[in-house]
């Protein structure tokens, strides 16, 4: 079967399919033909060695995926849609996967759509419920909001209640973040003297990062009294940002870290239960993962090109199949 593989650490345009022996599932295990992988920014990392997980060569990428359940077994049965998220390794025409990390697609969901949900819906859910602590009625600021992570923390936070300000670097990334539902859309130059007219001064209860950079500084003097910086991720690619405790003490503000993964998936049970709470805002029609385009899978380095490039909105999809 084909995969998608990285043999060598030079980035995206290194990526190779290659042929590889098909898995054997496990007892704990569901085998999935999968159809689509989500293109997410720990590929991108992986790809170059810069991610903190440090697979051995050669590995698959993937981190996202749809598709069909092969065999019955495990709460599972032949046919059936589905998605997953592991840490690594989605990107084949088939794979075995923890069952505690394999999801049934309502029926409301595309294969495209099922690719986008995992990651990005269950780290928002995480950042906004765990990690904030965001609560009916705060605000929010999000960085990125054109994007995989900054769409669907959009969704997640309107459907929670909150009042969502979406930050994006064109007009263009504007209309993606208000058609994914944001209240309201600020240019990222001056964004901070935006977001203090629309908060009347008072600021925000929360910022959402996935940017870091050059943005750091202005989001956390975006922040209401108690409110709380949530870094999710440095796709600005300039430098981890520092933090001068003061401003923390002086304004009665935090900053939290967002490590979704390492943390969800050492837990029996927790990814579960995160997608049980997120299922009833998908068949509301709160959460609806917009895809910004689905590449083949011979392209899923120009993918990863693209999304590194900052030219991705909602999620970008690969078909395996």
């Amino acid at each position: 079967m084909r995969a998608v593989q990285v043999t060598r650490l030079d980035g995206p345009e290194a990526i190779e399919i290659v042929d590889v022996a098909e898995p054997v599932a496990a007892p704990h295990e569901v085998l999935i033909d999968v159809h689509r992988v989500g293109i997410s920014f720990p590929d991108l990392l992986l790809s170059r060695g810069q991610y903190q997980l440090k697979p051995e060569l050669p590995f698959t990428l993937g981190v996202d995926v749809a598709g069909t359940v092969v065999e019955d077994g495990n709460g599972f049965t032949a046919g059936q849609r589905v998605c997953a998220v592991v840490p690594y390794g989605g990107g084949a025409e088939r794979i075995a996967v923890n069952v505690d990390f394999v999801f049934p697609l309502p029926d409301e969901m595309s294969l495209d759509e099922g690719a986008a949900l995992p990651m990005n819906y269950l780290t928002a859910h995480f950042a906004l419920v765990v990690r904030g602590q965001a609560q009916p009625g705060e605000s929010i600021l999000i960085h990125g909001a054109a994007g995989g992570v900054g769409t669907a923390t959009i969704q997640t936070a309107k459907a929670l209640g909150l009042t969502a300000i979406a930050v994006v670097s064109t007009p263009e990334k504007g209309e993606v973040a208000k058609a994914a539902g944001a209240d309201h859309v600020v240019l990222i130059d001056g964004f901070k003297d935006e977001v203090k007219a629309i908060t009347e001064g008072r600021g925000v209860d929360l910022v959402l990062d996935v940017v870091g950079g050059d943005v750091f500084t202005d989001s956390l003097r975006s922040l209401a009294p108690l409110g709380r910086l949530l870094v999710v991720g440095f796709a600005a690619g300039q430098g981890i940002p520092e933090v001068k405790v003061n401003r923390l003490l002086l304004n009665n503000i935090d900053v939290r870290g967002v490590g979704w993964g390492d943390y969800a998936m050492r837990r029996a049970g927790y990814l579960k239960q995160q997608w049980n709470e997120i299922v009833p805002l998908i068949e509301t029609g709160s959460i609806k993962p917009p895809i910004g385009a689905v590449y083949p899978v011979e392209e899923f380095g120009q993918a990863l090109l693209d999304l590194d490039a900052r030219k991705a909105v909602g999620k970008l999809v690969v078909a395996i199949r």
